[in-house]
């Protein structure tokens, strides 16, 4: 039986290549006159997808239109599916198109200007479908479907990006993989024939003298690098045709270290594909394309957002998909109560969503009740979003371990009138605004214990309309956990132990300790009683570019401010005012205490926090009442 041919012409395309392209279908059975012809280019409108062409021939440029066998051109209608997207483009044939013959879709230019042409999608994909539906009859009955297919690679090369270690030890050997990307970070190696790549870096080996071709698959693994020195690094590659040079984050070769830094997300969606519909291609790319770590998926709890069949499908992918040593990946889910927002994350696979409307989770203290601070924990978002503010009214110091203090969407550190450069505002009335009751040094003051996790970006659930509402939206963030390995387990355990902080999306380094306790420590004078008298604090930051301050803070006010001439800073500070005049009283017969933790601000605008330190001051007298 003959079949119905779809070509396209490009059969393939450069990702974000604007053109005139062709869609020609020769059908295997006469469409008679009076069919209607459909075209949907399948996309949701995102700015990464395929461009959406007009109908207007006056405009000529991006626009649709068809061309029957005689040369005649037909205009094209736009037939909404529904108020936003797919939108579909409906041809009516005032003649009919004989088997055999072609009818061909141009989406493009009249005057086949390529810049007045239509853009293609920005992201990499092998036979992206675009869809024909065919109405024989005219009447709005659909039953003909043909698929075109087209293969849209990367473009023009535009960057080299380094994925290396944040922490090395001296003399041990590890690798290093290279992304050659377009400039929508898609893998190419469309470069000029014979580019050729030279690899350098601080305190270079004289033996090292490593050059490098573009693989055809777009990315290498560089095996068995070694620092001979303590030393902050960047790795460095030149490409020798053009002169351009790429540098990777920071590495901080230690000669010995109990940890690793481990980068991920706990809570945050991909702009190229949606975790509902497609969590494989998901999880896919946040461990290929930003070499994470871990990840946790984090849908919204209700059935509207998550219906049971979908949970059960994304428990089972990741499950699958998780690999230790190389991405672990956590199940979670994310509940809105009248106590603001939380991120539920399981530290074991195939568990349960819980549901606001289900009677026996149908508040927070239920669904603590049923959680086991050692296989799960509570994350509260977007803290300080008026609407969906937390309270932190009843903390729970067993669930809730770390806060995410900042996400696409803002940081909820502090107001904008503390001294926020990230805060959380919209410039429509309908958008969400910051209100001081979320605040986390408000929190922290109030004897909240909790490490900083960054949070990516999100338009579902609550979020959803925030692109709509002029959202202010900032950089997606990142978090990084200091775990003794790279497997769910350790990842987990650093969590509870409050081991980890908060970057606005780039690896920035950071460490910090108080009497040699790491960020997330406590301490108190009891043990400790030279404390009272001298905080001994000690620290470093690498960053991805030169750092504008690194600021001491104390009981949410900073005590010291570093200004650094260069990326990378060591630093040591004596606290020396007597415990007793800075400690902030606590509630519940505790003893007063104090808090630390770092808070760091680049050149080029990106942040960084580390997990607070706290000293608890234990005088004799309050000893004896705590015994």
């Amino acid at each position: 039986m003959r079949r119905s041919i779809c070509l396209c012409e490009p059969a393939s395309c450069l990702a974000g290549e604007i053109r005139t392209f062709q869609f020609i279908y020769i059908p295997s059975f006469n469409l008679p006159k009076g069919s209607k012809i459909r075209f949907n280019f399948l996309t949701q409108g995102r700015p990464i997808d395929w461009e959406l062409p007009q109908i207007n021939p006056k405009e000529k440029k991006n626009l649709i239109w068809a061309q029957l066998p005689d040369g005649q051109e037909i205009k094209a209608k736009i037939v909404d599916k529904n108020e936003h997207f797919p939108k579909l483009y409906e041809f009516t044939l005032p003649n009919i198109v004989v088997a055999g013959e072609k009818f061909i879709i141009l989406v493009g230019s009249l005057s086949n200007e390529e810049k007045e042409g239509n853009r293609a999608q920005l992201n990499i994909q092998r036979r992206r479908p675009f869809q024909l539906q065919i109405d024989l009859k005219g009447k709005g009955d659909f039953k003909e479907q043909e698929m075109f297919h087209l293969d849209v690679r990367g473009n023009v090369l535009k960057n080299i990006r380094i994925i290396a270690p944040s922490i090395v030890i001296k003399n041990r050997r590890f690798d290093v993989l290279v992304r050659f990307e377009d400039e929508y970070e898609n893998l190419t190696n469309y470069a000029p024939e014979g580019s050729l790549i030279e690899l350098s870096y601080e305190n270079q080996r004289e033996n090292l003298n490593w050059k490098l071709f573009i693989p055809e698959t777009g990315f290498i693994n560089l095996p068995n690098l070694y620092f001979n020195e303590v030393d902050v690094y960047r790795i460095q590659l030149c490409n020798l045709k053009t002169g351009d040079k790429y540098l990777s984050s920071p590495i901080k070769c230690l000669s010995e270290s109990p940890t690793i830094i481990c980068w991920g997300l706990f809570h945050g969606e991909s702009e190229k594909n949606d975790s509902l519909e497609n969590i494989d291609a998901c999880l896919r790319q946040f461990r290929d394309e930003k070499a994470l770590q871990f990840y946790a998926v984090s849908p919204f709890e209700s059935v509207e957002e998550t219906s049971i069949e979908e949970w059960k499908h994304i428990s089972q992918v990741t499950s699958e998909l998780n690999e230790e040593q190389r991405f672990c990946i956590f199940l979670g889910f994310q509940y809105s109560s009248e106590k603001g927002l939380r991120q539920i994350l399981y530290l074991k696979p195939l568990k349960n969503i819980l549901r606001q409307k289900d009677p026996k989770s149908n508040t927070l203290e239920k669904v603590y009740n049923s959680l086991n601070g050692k296989e799960a924990l509570s994350i509260p978002c977007f803290t300080m979003g008026k609407g969906m503010e937390t309270t932190f009214t009843g903390f729970d110091s067993d669930l809730e371990r770390v806060v995410e203090i900042y996400n696409a969407w803002g940081s909820s550190e502090q107001s904008a009138k503390g001294g926020n450069p990230r805060p959380i505002r919209s410039s429509s009335k309908k958008g969400i605004q910051e209100t001081e009751t979320g605040s986390i040094i408000s929190a922290l003051k109030k004897n909240c214990r909790f490490g900083f996790v960054a949070g990516g970006l999100d338009d579902r659930g609550a979020y959803e309309g925030f692109y709509q509402e002029g959202q202010e939206q900032y950089s997606p963030g990142l978090t990084a956990v200091l775990a003794t390995e790279q497997t769910k387990e350790a990842i987990f355990q650093a969590m509870i132990a409050r081991s980890c902080y908060a970057t606005t999306g780039e690896r920035i380094i950071v460490g910090f300790q108080l009497a040699g306790t790491s960020m997330g420590g406590e301490l108190n004078t009891k043990l400790k009683p030279g404390l009272i008298f001298n905080r001994h604090l000690v620290g470093y930051v690498a960053g991805t570019s030169s750092l504008k301050e690194v600021i001491i803070i104390r009981n949410g006010v900073p005590i010291k401010i570093f200004h650094p001439k260069d990326y990378f800073i060591d630093f040591t500070y004596d606290d020396e005012e007597h415990l007793s005049r800075v400690a902030l009283p606590s509630s519940d017969n505790q003893p007063s205490f104090t808090f630390y933790y770092l808070r760091v601000i680049q050149e080029n605008g990106h942040m960084a926090w580390s997990s607070p330190i706290w000293v608890d001051y234990i005088d004799f007298s309050e000893s004896k009442k705590i015994r």
